[in-house]
């Protein structure tokens, strides 16, 4: 008999602490495939009209042409950061958190862990809200409990077999996923579409020209939906079979079925009467119930990657506790949230996201790619760096003085800043590019200053 190979030889599932190596286990198909279902979201389909109204205002102000353009552009820069996300889990085959001891030091690192805890919570209850929301419309009412506490039952499943449920997806789901699109792309199209020059606004607005200064702003908003999963992405890229894979997997994968998820979300509500809710031109057309429980159906997998994710975050501040225990936990804990809560403020809650892991996308590039050369040291014990918490924070501080958001006092504090140091945003100004290429800049230099006062002892 002939003895088991390396890979037959590995664990097939996730390990339950952080005291157990990751399996290499995951092909580019299952990555792609994984990548791919995460961006076709029932967000992305509502969450096209915050490229539309980028200023927060309730009436669109560029045309569905700009939008386009601005959701192309911010879908493929966010693709390629989250691609660089990917890189560092699978050369280290350590989850994302664990990964910032290498960067920020062990205990520094518990404050951007705290924060990715925060905002994984708040997508995974946001997660809940949206299929609670889309099924109310699919079935036409019901029992709006019930749909939501179906969806925390089948998000909590998934995370138990977290590397079982993405090859799941790339064998069942995923299929499906596409021959939904093509056929909604097919019905739209043979709808006609109206001038995509022209404002779609709820009574009908005619055309006007671009202001580029809200165009960044658009591209901000579709860039943050892409970064929003950059502080999960080595959470599950350390059980990918190579860096390739890892990279090219999430950065295009997961740009390509945005990019068409949201141009159909664009369509959608060029094609929007007023007289439904807000899913129902998929719903108006032939056989569009059917398609559309495909999407509804499988949003579970984006709940299944906040809270899994949240719970290999708490493992970077509690190690030894069993990702079981903390994924049932973290299931009743969203399900619950999203029987009570009424997340509206969509963009000013994507513009805190940007604001926050933009610049320390940033300054992890810069470390762990231009200085590391293959050390980074992961263990509990990483001494503190606060030269890199000062690169991120000034990449931050970047980011919200070009766009503050709408984030209630955060945001009249920035404002604040801006009238203090008389800054006026020019309408070349990307939040995002710029506070990611600050963050990179000033860890560079922070890092090899550390480098010559070492070099100097």
């Amino acid at each position: 008999m002939s003895a088991p190979t390396q890979e037959s030889s590995q664990p097939h599932e996730a390990p339950l602490t952080l005291d157990e190596p990751a399996p290499k286990v995951l092909s580019f198909w299952d990555q792609s495939a994984f990548w791919a279902n995460l961006g076709v979201s029932l967000i992305a389909f509502s969450g096209a009209y915050t490229v539309l109204a980028p200023n927060t205002e309730y009436a669109p102000q560029i045309s569905i042409a700009a939008g386009i353009i601005a959701m192309i552009l911010g879908t493929v820069i966010g693709g390629l950061m989250l691609g660089l996300a990917a890189v560092p889990g699978a050369r280290t085959g350590r989850p994302a958190m664990v990964l910032l001891r290498g960067l920020f030091g062990a205990k520094l690192s518990y404050v951007p862990t705290v924060l990715n805890i925060a905002q994984l919570i708040g997508w995974g209850t946001f997660e809940l809200i949206v299929i609670g929301s889309a099924a109310d419309e699919l079935f036409g009412g019901g029992p709006h409990w019930l749909y939501v506490v179906a969806a925390g039952v089948l998000t909590t499943a998934l995370t138990i077999w977290p590397l079982g449920s993405v090859r799941m997806l790339r064998r069942f789901v995923t299929v499906g996923v596409v021959i939904a699109l093509v056929w909604f792309y097919v019905q739209f199209l043979h709808k006609g579409l109206p001038d995509l020059t022209t404002n779609p606004g709820p009574k009908g607005s005619g055309p006007f020209g671009v202001d580029w200064s809200l165009f960044w702003i658009a591209t901000d908003a579709a860039l943050a939906v892409s970064i929003s999963w950059v502080p999960v992405a080595a959470d599950y890229t350390r059980h990918s079979r190579s860096t390739r894979a890892a990279f090219g997997a999430a950065s295009a994968a997961y740009s390509i079925t945005q990019i068409v998820a949201y141009v159909l979300g664009l369509f959608a509500l060029a094609l929007a009467t007023g007289d439904g809710g807000q899913y129902s031109p998929f719903l108006q057309v032939s056989l569009g119930g059917i398609f559309f429980f495909i999407f509804v159906f499988r949003e579970a997998d984006q709940s299944f990657a906040n809270v899994y994710s949240t719970a290999v975050s708490i493992q970077n501040l509690a190690p030894r506790a069993d990702r079981r225990i903390l994924s049932i936990g973290l299931g009743i804990l969203i399900t619950l949230l999203a029987l009570r809560l009424n997340m509206e403020n969509y963009f000013g809650f994507l513009g805190l996201i940007g604001s926050v892991f933009v610049p320390l996308l940033g300054v992890l590039v810069a470390d762990f790619f231009l200085r590391a050369n293959g050390e980074w040291n992961t263990e509990r014990d990483a001494p503190s760096r606060w030269g890199m918490i000062f690169a991120w924070l000034v990449g931050l501080s970047i980011y919200q003085l070009i766009n503050p958001g709408d984030a209630g006092v955060w945001t009249d504090f920035w404002v604040n800043v801006q009238e203090q140091l008389h800054f006026t945003k020019q309408a070349w100004m990307s939040a995002s590019v710029l506070s990611f290429l600050t963050a990179v800049l000033v860890a560079w230099v922070v890092g090899r200053i550390s480098t010559m006062r070492k070099s100097v002892r």
